[in-house]
């Protein structure tokens, strides 16, 4: 048995990695204008530095999973960290964009090699309470992920944009020789192959879509290289969904949708991450570019969505374990549309200050929803499926974030667009190309002094258009998820039925403290962390379904 001091060493190694991929996710935002800046990077460019790694991560989530139950979750995990390391280096020694978004596809399939181990590792090494304060703990890193990742990426940055990569070098390292050091490998017996068809054939149709999406911010709807690859995505994953309910052990038993239950959650997490994140590179964009803010300064402006949302999460997790799903995860979103509809008030004239209530907001709705969007996606299909339910939570919301990224930047470009040509600019399209890829200040520089000052005006209300129209969508989005919440969230709970209890309806983030993490209870599939990227751990499952068995 582990003495007192050293039994904590595999949590430490476990967390350290979970606290890198987390810190990856909004890291970048803020680095997104030193980017553009420094390698001359296309709006279509930085939506997908963005957007690939949370491509990759949700799609890859699931069948990692299956690869640590049949070859070793920490041989997985390792794996993970080195690929993790070695992408990172490359994308911050990358020469041009090209390289960069392929690093960062890799770091997003190490991220999902890494994050879909995590509970698992946890489960297999701690038992009774040290489970609990294990989980306890490792909810608190990802909260503080969340809230730091703005922090940390505007301090880097005001080095250099490649220090955002970098400093994954030493953190990947010190966690790789803890793991090799502390961390036992484990199993599970009879696990069957990964379904590399299925995720192979999901990869491609959710990339093709989010292709053809980014490419139509770019260059417009009326290119077959806009609509041609969504209409090639959809017939995708059209053939994905046939070849999933024929598989004995598919990637996702699609028959968990036939309940609206289940269903109403999953499109709610997609929603939430839609809602809430997805317009965050705009903002980050309109800060610096616009208002001229620093990195560090930049990052400071969003604490109110990390600060309330961590606070909240943890307030929720105690207050709310007892309340219905369908309705904190309603009010949870009408939060998160609220939030965007209040910082859609921004103008042309508009400082920075006009963001922190609808920030606050915000976050006050991220809060509410974490602690319970994976609990009550748990409670909604029967045990032996628990962390199928989980890893689809997960991929739900990373899925949400990266095709919300994309829609957003139309909506963004068209929104700009019609701006500078009602305003009569001499060429719309290729000013707003300019103002998408945060070179606002070299436009402004291009022009003799004394016009600086009316195109700066002009640049500022026609970004601040596109912006508005980015965060009208996003509260839509939000208020939408709450309504479909609403009306589809209903019935009791498939686990309800086998003896479950409304603990698991609303289990939250302080609940990952209070009762242990169940395996997977179904052969090949393990428990998939809870996402992401900037946000507090939903809940784990209910320990009782380890008799599920």
């Amino acid at each position: 048995m582990l003495s007192a001091m050293r039994k904590w060493w595999p949590l430490v190694a476990v967390c350290a990695g979970t606290f890198m991929l987390l810190i990856d996710v909004t890291i970048v935002n803020v680095a997104l204008p030193d980017i553009a800046e420094s390698l001359g990077t296309s709006f279509d460019q930085l939506q997908w530095v963005v957007d690939v790694y949370a491509l990759a991560l949700a799609a890859l989530v699931l069948g990692a999973g299956s690869l640590a139950d049949l070859y070793g979750r920490r041989r997985l995990y390792l794996g993970g960290l080195v690929l993790f390391a070695v992408s990172s280096l490359a994308c911050g020694l990358a020469p041009n964009a090209g390289l960069l978004i392929t690093a960062r596809a890799v770091q997003g399939i190490g991220a999902a090699a890494m994050f879909s181990t995590t509970i698992a590792l946890l489960n297999a090494i701690y038992r009774g309470k040290d489970r609990g304060t294990a989980f306890g703990i490792w909810g608190a890193v990802v909260g503080a992920a969340a809230a730091a990742g703005p922090i940390l990426g505007g301090l880097l940055t005001e080095l250099s944009w490649r220090w955002i990569f970098l400093v994954n070098l030493p953190i990947s390292l010190f966690a790789v020789l803890l793991t090799l050091k502390v961390v036992e490998e484990s199993k599970q017996r009879g696990a069957p192959h990964p379904d590399v068809p299925g995720i192979a054939a999901f990869t491609l149709g959710a990339g093709a879509i989010v292709f053809g999406l980014v490419e139509a911010a770019a260059n417009g709807w009326a290119e077959v290289g806009s609509w041609g690859p969504i209409v090639a995505g959809f017939v995708v994953l059209i053939g994905w969904v046939f070849l999933e309910l024929r598989r004995e052990a598919p990637m996702l038993d699609l028959r968990l949708f036939r309940t609206s239950r289940f269903s109403g959650i999953m499109i709610g997490s997609l929603l939430l991450n839609l809602a809430a994140f997805a317009s965050s590179i705009y903002l980050s964009l309109w800060l610096q570019s616009i208002l001229g803010l620093t990195p560090l300064q930049a990052g400071l402006v969003f604490i109110p969505l990390s600060a309330v949302s961590f606070v909240t999460a943890a307030v929720a997790g105690r207050t709310l374990t007892d309340r219905s799903p369908r309705i904190v995860l309603a009010l949870g979103l009408v939060a998160v549309g609220a939030g965007a509809l209040l910082m859609a008030r921004v103008e042309g004239g508009a400082s920075w200050g006009i963001l922190v209530p609808g920030l606050a907001v915000l976050g006050l709705g991220v809060g509410i929803c974490n602690p319970v969007v994976t609990s009550a996606a748990l409670a909604s299909v029967p045990r032996e499926r628990s962390g199928m339910a989980s890893g689809a939570v997960n991929t739900a919301r990373q899925l949400g974030f990266a095709v919300g990224v994309a829609i957003l930047g139309s909506v963004f470009a068209s929104g700009t667009t019609r701006a500078l040509t009602d305003a009569g600019a001499p060429d719309p399209a290729g000013t707003e190309s300019a103002l998408s890829s945060g070179q606002a200040q070299q436009l402004l520089g291009s022009v003799p002094q004394q016009d600086r000052s009316g195109l700066s005006q002009l640049l500022a209300a026609a970004y601040a258009d596109g912006l508005r129209d980015v965060l009208l969508v996003s509260g839509a989005a939000g208020l939408v998820g709450a309504l479909l919440v609403v009306l589809m969230v209903r019935g009791p709970s498939p686990q309800q039925g086998h003896g479950g209890d409304r603990r698991q309806e609303g289990d939250g983030a302080q609940g990952v403290g209070k009762h242990e993490a169940a395996e997977d209870h179904r052969p090949g599939r393990h428990e998939a962390a809870h996402l992401p990227e900037h946000e507090v751990p939903a809940g784990a499952p209910d320990p009782d379904a380890a008799t599920a068995r």
